[in-house]
């Protein structure tokens, strides 16, 4: 068991949340449960499936990439807010969430671990959103055909889930790949890394710095053409798997910071 105060203490500070000044999400301890901590659950996303996870396994802490405080999303204490809350304040359980600074951190974000992943060489950061850069763009050596880095960065995802978690919740696997120009065979070396729902703008990012393919979360119908008339490959993993890296990293690091609290993943895949 640890001290609630020097666990959050702890994530604050390596995942440096005061760098990120300007993020939707109220980063850091939205709520405040026990002050002791016997267990955490890991996941990437807050929602009553975590909630009653949490309480099943009897945990006192959820540590979530996208929480429940966004802006002034919890000005009413209402609706979902209030379903969701409630259990946690009944049930001691805090709620710590972190957004950007986990997507752009160079240690221990998902973009960066996506980046290791696949083997990118020359990592520098990518694609400035809200006045951070929260991608990753590098060169693989020799290249890739499409089909080879699709399942490349679909194994090495779906690995590390499997090795640091439980089997799936859900029973899903909606992996997908768009290639803008999928059947020269051509080799892929300028890569960019954008986990998440990177939209248009990492897209058109890529296209203006002539990147060969980009990985990212979401691949929307208004940037087919864009990416087409472009050559840009596009390999869209899933806004889910593309930011569980950062997350399973996390884990993995208060476990071993910490030797009195036992940690988990909760897999709850959306399918997206």
């Amino acid at each position: 068991m640890i001290k609630l105060k020097a666990l959050t203490t702890y994530l604050n500070e390596t995942l440096d949340l005061k760098s990120v000044t300007h993020d939707a999400s109220n980063n850091g301890l939205q709520i405040q449960g026990d002050k002791d901590v016997a267990r955490a659950i890991f996941g990437v996303d807050f929602s009553m499936e975590i909630v009653n996870y949490a309480m099943e396994r009897k945990a006192q802490f959820i540590f979530v990439h996208h929480g429940q405080s966004w802006g002034s999303s919890l000005k009413y204490i209402t609706g979902s807010n209030y379903n969701r809350i409630k259990p946690l304040i009944e049930n001691g359980i805090s709620l710590y969430a972190v957004h950007l600074p986990l997507d752009k951190h160079t240690e221990y974000g998902h973009n960066v671990m996506m980046a290791k992943m696949i083997n990118l060489q020359t990592v520098q950061p990518f694609f400035e959103y809200e006045g951070v850069n929260i991608g990753f763009k590098g060169n693989l050596n020799g290249g890739l055909s499409f089909d080879e880095l699709s399942r490349k960065i679909r194994n090495e995802l779906n690995g590390f889930i499997n090795k640091n978690s439980k089997p799936y919740l859900y029973k899903l696997d909606n992996f997908g790949s768009n290639g803008a120009d999928n059947s020269s065979g051509r080799k892929l070396e300028k890569i960019g890394i954008v986990s998440g729902g990177g939209g248009h703008d990492s897209v058109l990012s890529a296209i203006s710095e002539g990147l060969d393919c980009l990985i990212t979360g979401e691949f929307n119908h208004s940037s087919f053409f864009f990416a087409k008339e472009a050559g840009l490959s596009v390999i869209s993993p899933g806004h889910y798997l593309t930011e569980t890296p950062g997350v399973l990293r996390m884990m993995q690091l208060v476990r071993k910071q910490f030797d009195g609290i036992e940690v988990e993943f909760a897999d709850i895949p959306t399918g997206l």
